[in-house]
């Protein structure tokens, strides 16, 4: 799911050019296929739809010490790669115009985009694709305090039940303190994650029920609003996007309930694993690619798209056995290991009685 969910997403970001003709309407690259691959925008709210199941279930039996380490392990190596990738090749092969971008990153924005930070320092941004890494950070320490608090259900349920009635309230508050925490555009996803692993745990809790269809109603006004902001320069329809998103829900219900489980293919395990890296640098490096082969060959679009995606995915695989797989153990371990405990100095003995 998560793969397909970051190919949807490469779908919507290739499908046009982000170039602007005379009268400022986007030049796509498909004319044909932009109509369908426009709705990839829905992968981000099913990455984070997955993400509210996937990092509850890897936060309960864990100490906080231990989810953090696993969390900073699973994010920063593969990170730290895709984030030196995409600058060599934007230094490389800069977009002409540097649209949507600006020109290559300086040495200090990439230091800074290194930590994960750069939209909370203020700090542009190598891809603008890590604007979702923002979001699931700000997941993951809503999780690291429910780990700390000590994960129950009922824990859980109150408090994915106040998150969500936060989520309702506060668009009438614009500009609120609370709003970057509770991130009411995508509370719904993550929430009904959650909801969905409450659910394997409990299949006949009715809180839960009642809370997962709360917010899939929620969701669906949060997909509307979105499609009908989208400018592409052609209209979209909303009603593909409720309906994607019910999938998407249906889906991952029916595998939180077990009906999967017995499922056991490896490609799938890899599958997974290429995800992270391949969306990390798909955009930028992706239209690097796409221009300079295009500009060079004269090819048709849907053939170098189709080129640059099998790149991009060959460069992801790399990305995850040379650097994700060796390292991101070692930093695990580094960061679960208590700190050694101060030991006092045994005292001295007293001269004067010797």
């Amino acid at each position: 799911m998560r793969l397909l969910c970051a190919l949807a997403v490469a779908g919507y970001h290739f499908g046009d050019s982000w170039r602007l003709d005379g009268v400022h309407r986007p030049i796509h690259h498909l004319p044909d296929a932009a109509p369908v691959l426009i709705y990839g925008f829905l992968g981000v709210e099913s990455f984070f739809l997955i993400s509210g199941f996937v990092i509850l279930m890897s936060g309960w039996g864990r100490t906080l010490r231990g989810f953090a380490a696993s969390r900073a392990a699973r994010l920063y190596p593969a990170f730290w790669a895709c984030v030196l990738i995409t600058t060599a090749v934007s230094a490389l092969l800069p977009i002409e115009g540097g649209l949507p971008f600006g020109g290559p990153p300086d040495s200090t924005d990439v230091l800074v985009n290194l930590t994960m930070l750069a939209e909370p320092l203020n700090t542009p941004m190598v891809d603008t694709v890590y604007w979702t890494l923002w979001c699931e950070l700000r997941f993951y320490l809503i999780v690291a305090f429910l780990v700390a608090a000590g994960l129950t259900d009922r824990r859980v349920k109150g408090f994915a039940t106040g998150w969500l009635l936060a989520a309702i309230v506060l668009p009438y508050f614009p500009g609120a303190a609370l709003t970057q925490v509770v991130m009411p555009d995508f509370a719904p996803y993550f929430i009904a994650g959650m909801t969905m692993f409450l659910l394997r745990r409990n299949p006949r809790d009715l809180w839960s029920w009642v809370l997962l269809a709360a917010c899939w109603l929620l969701s669906q006004e949060r997909v509307h609003t979105r499609a009908l902001s989208l400018d592409p320069g052609f209209r979209v329809p909303a009603w593909p996007a409720h309906v994607i998103i019910t999938v998407v829900f249906l889906l991952l219900l029916v595998i939180a309930l077990g009906a999967t489980d017995r499922l056991r293919l490896g490609w799938l395990a890899t599958a997974g694993a290429l995800t992270y890296p391949f969306y990390l640098l798909h955009q930028r490096a992706g239209y690097s690619l796409i221009r300079t082969v295009a500009t060079a060959t004269g090819a048709d679009a849907a053939f170098v798209i189709a080129g640059t995606v099998l790149v991009l995915l060959g460069v992801a695989w790399a990305v995850h056995r040379v650097v994700e797989r060796p390292l991101a153990p070692v930093l695990r371990r580094f960061l679960s290991r208590p700190p050694k405990e101060h030991v006092a100095a045994p005292p001295r003995p007293n001269m004067s009685r010797i």
